[in-house]
């Protein structure tokens, strides 16, 4: 009875202190000053924004103590064996950000994808790829047509439709791709391209889902791929991560091979296992080398610039980070796997 009290009256406390609407607010990891890349440059390229991690990112605005006080009930709780489930993110894999604002994170670990939703003020969770069918292993995550949302799921062998609500619509690639991980759309054409990693290829569909052309066979030549895994479209060129080629390979709108750069090796800026690929407004083309948890940062000739991370918990570095993708403000997401959060980067320009 003393217990069910003193619930009632921390909830009473959380309840007043709790009156404004929720807010996103990045997680900033403990620092007490702004975290600039390059460290000591006189003019730095990027600022570190924090982290998302969960519903704690959600925060009530121009409250002073809500945090302490929902500590307290936590631990209060405890006591009595019903501590409040927090949602977080476990193995955060891959993500998009929509112009909105809204931010949805791919979790292999979760089987879901979580929605940080900065208008709401809320963190939604979508588990279903199909009607009456879960996620399994959700990984790429791409806009599509008319206010739908794709995502790849490599276990089920598909890419899930689903509505701007989350509610499954029809999916496709049944039967066609192996282990769908990446995808992207070119919005102009409506295309989606899909990075089938078992099968070494990028299968092209059309918006009715229809298979419509496959780039790339198994191999290690130009044009050919060895379990290609992430994807990005941007200035009507398509960027594939050629993960065990240890290279980036960029194709024409025509699905012709453009560029290829990456050298396996030790040194900064080599690869060895690439993972997410994407691009700002600038043409810098952004890598993510999941064995070296290191962000590599390329010119769009593909010219090393330089890099961030290294192995850690620390605000700025990653362990086996894997998808990356960018916003309309130039912001940087990485998928910071292991650690289960996104980290977050602002790009400031060249500086010119």
């Amino acid at each position: 009875m003393r217990s069910i009290i003193f619930c009632a009256l921390l909830t009473g406390l959380l309840a007043g202190c709790a009156t404004g609407p929720k807010v996103l607010d990045f997680d900033s990891n403990g620092l007490k000053e702004p975290l600039m890349f390059p460290k000591g440059a006189e003019v730095p390229r990027y600022l570190y924004l924090g982290d998302l991690t969960g519903e704690n990112n959600f925060k009530r605005q121009g409250e002073e103590g809500y945090g302490t006080a929902r500590t307290v009930f936590n631990w209060l709780v405890g006591l009595v064996g019903n501590v409040p489930h927090v949602v977080e993110l476990q193995r955060p894999q891959s993500g998009y950000t929509d112009k909105s604002g809204r931010v949805y994170v791919t979790d292999v670990s979760r089987q879901a994808v979580f929605v940080f939703d900065s208008s709401l003020g809320e963190l939604k969770l979508w588990e279903m790829a199909e009607p009456h069918v879960r996620f399994k292993s959700p990984v790429g995550i791409a806009s599509g047509p008319q206010n739908t949302l794709l995502v790849a799921d490599a276990e089920l062998g598909l890419v899930a439709r689903l509505n701007a609500d989350g509610q499954p619509l029809t999916s496709f690639g049944k039967g066609v791709l192996k282990r769908p991980t990446g995808i992207t759309r070119d919005e102009e054409k409506g295309l989606t391209y899909v990075a089938d990693t078992h099968a070494h290829d990028i299968k092209v569909f059309d918006d009715r889902g229809e298979l419509i052309e496959t780039i790339g066979s198994h191999g290690d030549g130009a044009g050919q791929f060895n379990f290609p895994t992430h994807l990005a479209y941007y200035d009507d060129k398509l960027f594939v991560t050629d993960t065990l080629n240890a290279r980036v390979q960029i194709y024409s709108r025509d699905q012709q091979l453009e560029n290829t750069f990456g050298k396996r090796g030790m040194y900064v800026g080599n690869m060895v296992r690439p993972k997410g690929v994407t691009v700002d407004d600038e043409g810098n083309i952004y890598v993510i080398e999941s064995l070296y948890d290191t962000l590599l940062i390329f010119n769009p000739e593909g010219q090393l610039l330089m890099t961030i991370g290294g192995t850690g918990k620390e605000a700025g570095k990653f362990f086996l980070p894997a998808g990356i993708w960018t916003d309309k403000r130039n912001r940087i997401y990485v998928a910071d796997m292991f650690n289960g959060r996104v980290s977050i980067f602002q790009f400031l320009g060249e500086g010119k």
